[in-house]
């Protein structure tokens, strides 16, 4: 039997190779058009926005001059970068916290075999309406009820808790309080459904093999329920405090960043750099600090993925 020449078997080896090559190149070619549109939509815009941060008359200048970090310099000399700093941290971290203990209180309501089906039912559709709501309606909610003549006013005042009408978004004292409170309002029903899911995946052997053993229903939350529902509360959280850091709706329909930069929060303070004062560059520095203050809560989010 004759062995195939050279050349043909060259040929075949070639041809074998170029098979698997093209074969490993097919999920690339999957991925490809959603890697195209991430570029083109994400990471092109960071990067302009980078390129201007170093930059002084960014857009307003035909020639822009390369001025390095003077820009950072800059916004970081404002005091009033820092109190946005402190203020959206504030919000932020508020926002968090009573997301997690609301939604954890509320889905526990709605787990439980104490209330009637029934009212269960109906309990989940009132809790789940803030979550349909977007953020202009929750503003002019909030506006219209904390207005000084609103509803709250009256309420407290014929419980005689107060005895003047509180400006709640008008005072440097309240503004913020109040905001973080209707932040607080429409960013709970995300934590109550996902820890209702979780709760309602909890094995019930649990529960009843703690209780054989003697536990009683706070050391069955203490030891069963919470660590079993320990990854999606951090990994909501992690969300959360990315999501809830770059809020600019809401607080731009209420208060505006005001009264006197009592709610100036990093979003409000960059759009007024850009819009306001036509300051692109700086606006550019601002939303830098930004994107690193996300990217440095993205990346514990993404190792504690990784380590789930």
């Amino acid at each position: 039997m004759q062995k195939p020449s050279a050349p043909k078997s060259r040929l075949r080896k070639q041809g074998m190779l170029s098979y698997k090559t093209k074969k490993r190149l097919v999920p690339f070619l999957y991925v490809a058009p959603a890697a195209f549109l991430f570029s083109l939509l994400m990471l092109f815009p960071m990067i302009t926005v980078f390129r201007y941060s170093l930059m002084d008359g960014a857009i307003m200048k035909k020639n822009a001059v390369f001025v390095g970090l003077q820009n950072y310099v800059t916004i970081f000399s404002d005091p009033v970068f820092w109190q946005s700093v402190g203020q959206t941290l504030y919000f932020t971290v508020m926002s968090v916290v009573f997301h997690l203990l609301i939604g954890l209180a509320f889905a526990l309501l709605l787990n439980t075999q104490r209330i009637d089906p029934t009212l269960r039912s109906i309990l989940r559709v009132l809790y789940i309406l803030p979550w349909l709501f977007t953020a202009v309606i929750i503003a002019i909610i909030w506006r219209l009820l904390l207005d000084p003549n609103g509803v709250i006013n009256s309420i407290l005042i014929a419980l005689n808790i107060v005895d003047f009408k509180v400006e709640w978004f008008s005072s440097t004292k309240t503004a913020l309080h109040a905001l973080t409170f209707a932040n607080i309002w429409a960013g709970y029903p995300l934590y109550m459904v996902s820890l209702l899911a979780g709760l309602q995946g909890i094995p019930k052997e649990l529960y009843e093999a703690a209780g054989i053993d003697g536990a009683n229903e706070v050391q069955k939350f203490r030891y069963i329920t919470i660590p079993q529902l320990m990854p999606i509360i951090i990994s909501i959280a992690l969300l959360d405090f990315i999501w809830t850091m770059q809020v600019f709706p809401l607080v731009w329909m209420t208060t505006g960043g005001g009264p006197i930069h009592a709610t100036e929060v990093l979003s409000t303070y960059t759009y007024k750099l850009a819009f306001s004062s036509y300051e692109f560059s700086l606006a550019s520095a601002s939303a830098i600090c930004i994107l690193i203050m996300s990217m440095s809560v993205t990346y514990f989010y993404i190792k504690h993925q990784k380590a789930r």
